[in-house]
């Protein structure tokens, strides 16, 4: 059939628009529903894709967003409320059998999540037009469960999971690149405008720099002609870690879909590691839009369509193991390692630990529950066969001349130094990479508060460099006292080849991807006035920590995923 538009009533009696494709057929059918910002039409080819294998498909705004009345505050909880009204309407439809897999990708797998996290009481209400006389799940038809509004599996893929999580790194760093082009695109308006921070940085080049970041939307809004009165308001929430604790008590299935080099890789990983229930974890060589990026490597390509459509119905039938288990992409290699968790989660808490000790935490509890197919392999900095120091052991950190984020260049040499350089011999054989990287560093600032920085490159025979790892923590402690801290470098999937060096820059800053860190205490979101900061970085103790595949233990992701 073709697809139709409706109208779902909310709890408060919103109506969101929503697109609805059914299949063929007049049996009822399970349910895949997606609730986005980004704009439903979008959705118009999955729809089909879906109905296509026997699902009716779903696509909805978001309330406040294009089709849908009412007003938007993302990360808000009306997106749980909306989502269990959703849920429970799709329930009372002929059509449906029942089943529900919510679906969604950045804000839209937040959606989702929420739905599938929900308190009970946020389903029990499926608006004043639903048709639940014919409701049954589990029961007879006109029952009506504490779950009414609760998804039977989810898959969420490159998952934004809140306003912290988006904003800042698990190390405390503002991302602010990131954040002031997605509120720029889709911030305090109904539709959204993805190219906007884009010409207003063609109008104004120096546009990043302005102080405070708190007020950055004031500069922003003379070229986008608007308002954006909610950007302060996205750095004022500082509670991390809701959705992963939360997916601690679940029991349902989840599908984690991520990618290397996406920005919110550590978070899917996070999600998958913690999830009570079955979790499979999917994560390649992609950024923050997988397949669809033209840059994706084309061996590493997946069908993930037709992937989402084998492992609902895993999901759904109940045929996944009770496992937690995964595959990563050995970069462009075609190759995809198994990765697996041993021990159930522990709920995770957000109120014991610095964002900092966190992050180290969980990196350690990754390799305690990993199977043991990988291995550490510890390149010490000062040694002939690890990371052996360029210059920079002392180095000035400036905000006004910060290191770049979008310039894999280094100085020459006999430049002042603007970080630290560190370089490793060639490879004398191939090398493969899968699981959670950190540099474990001995170093000194002479302020209060500095941040650091670990960018990975590698270098191919010819010296064409490719980014590999990159880690941000933000310290605050006594001037001029060394302190040994660990900056989480994320979870790596590559296979190097032969000949690679590895180089290993630190620095003080990493912009415009992060706010610059002013050096004096203040906070950097507030901050007015710049400072330079002395950095001293010691390589007897410092090393960077990677995970070697010890045993290689190749895999198909599709069977994988949907054992």
């Amino acid at each position: 059939m073709n697809t139709r538009t409706v109208y779902v009533p909310t709890a408060d009696g919103t109506a969101l628009a929503t697109d609805v494709r059914l299949p063929d057929g007049t049996r009822p059918v399970p349910a895949v529903l997606i609730r986005t910002p980004y704009g439903r039409e979008a959705h118009r080819a999955e729809l089909r894709g879906w109905a296509a294998h026997g699902f009716a498909a779903l696509a909805q705004d978001v309330r406040g967003r294009h089709g849908s009345p009412g007003e938007w505050h993302p990360y808000r909880d009306h997106e749980e409320t909306d989502g269990a009204a959703t849920v429970a309407w799709v329930r009372a439809q002929a059509w449906s059998n029942g089943e529900v897999v919510a679906v969604g990708a950045s804000y839209a797998a937040y959606c989702a999540l929420v739905t599938a996290l929900a308190a009970p009481e946020a389903a029990c209400d499926a608006g004043p037009e639903a048709d639940l006389d014919d409701f049954h799940r589990d029961g007879a038809p006109g029952d009506l469960h504490g779950d009414d509004g609760v998804p039977d599996a989810v898959i969420a893929a490159v998952p934004a999971l809140g306003l912290t999580e988006t904003a800042r790194e698990p190390g405390g760093p503002e991302r602010l690149w990131a954040r002031a082009g997605w509120w720029a695109a889709h911030g305090d308006r109904r539709d959204s405008d993805p190219d906007a921070l884009a010409r207003a940085l063609a109008d104004d080049p120096r546009l990043l720099e302005h102080l405070p970041v708190a007020r950055l939307a004031e500069r922003l809004a003379v070229s986008l002609g608007r308002e954006l009165p909610s950007w302060p308001g996205l750095w004022a929430d500082r509670a991390r870690g809701r959705l992963v604790a939360l997916g601690s008590t679940a029991r349902l299935p989840l599908l984690a879909v991520g990618g290397t080099r996406d920005p919110f890789a550590e978070d899917t990983v996070a999600l998958w590691r913690g999830w009570g229930g079955p979790s499979r974890l999917l994560l390649g060589p992609w950024g923050h839009r997988l397949t669809a990026d033209p840059a994706a490597p084309a061996r590493a390509r997946v069908n993930l369509g037709a992937l989402y459509v084998r492992w609902a119905r895993a999901a759904l039938a109940g045929r996944l193991e009770p496992t937690r288990h995964g595959a990563i992409a050995l970069g462009d290699s075609g190759r995809w390692h198994s990765t697996r968790l041993r021990s159930a989660p522990r709920p995770a808490s957000t109120q014991d630990a610095t964002p900092q000790d966190a992050t180290a935490q969980e990196g350690t509890e990754w390799q305690a529950w990993a199977d043991r197919t990988e291995a550490e392999s510890r390149w010490s900095f000062d040694s002939p066969t690890g990371l052996r120091l360029l210059r920079g052991a002392e180095f000035n950190a400036d905000p006004d001349r910060p290191v770049r984020s979008d310039d894999l260049a280094v100085p020459a040499e006999g430049e002042r130094a603007d970080r630290c350089l560190l370089l490793s011999p060639p490879l004398p054989r191939p090398l493969d990479l899968a699981g959670a990287a950190v540099a474990r560093i001995n170093v000194t600032a002479d302020t209060p508060c500095a941040d650091w920085a670990v960018r990975l490159t590698a270098l191919d025979p010819t010296g064409r460099a490719d980014p590999l790892a990159f880690g941000i923590v933000r310290r605050t402690g006594p001037p001029g006292v060394a302190a040994d801290i660990s900056v989480p470098l994320g979870t790596l999937g590559r296979r190097l080849p032969a000949g690679t060096r590895l180089r290993a820059e630190i620095a003080g800053h990493h912009f415009p991807a992060h706010a610059r860190n002013p050096h004096t205490g203040e906070d950097p979101v507030t901050a007015t006035r710049l400072a330079p900061s002395r950095r001293t970085v010691n390589p007897r103790g410092s090393a960077l920590h990677l995970p070697v595949v010890a045993r290689r233990r190749y895999v198909e992701p599709a069977p994988e995923i949907c054992r």
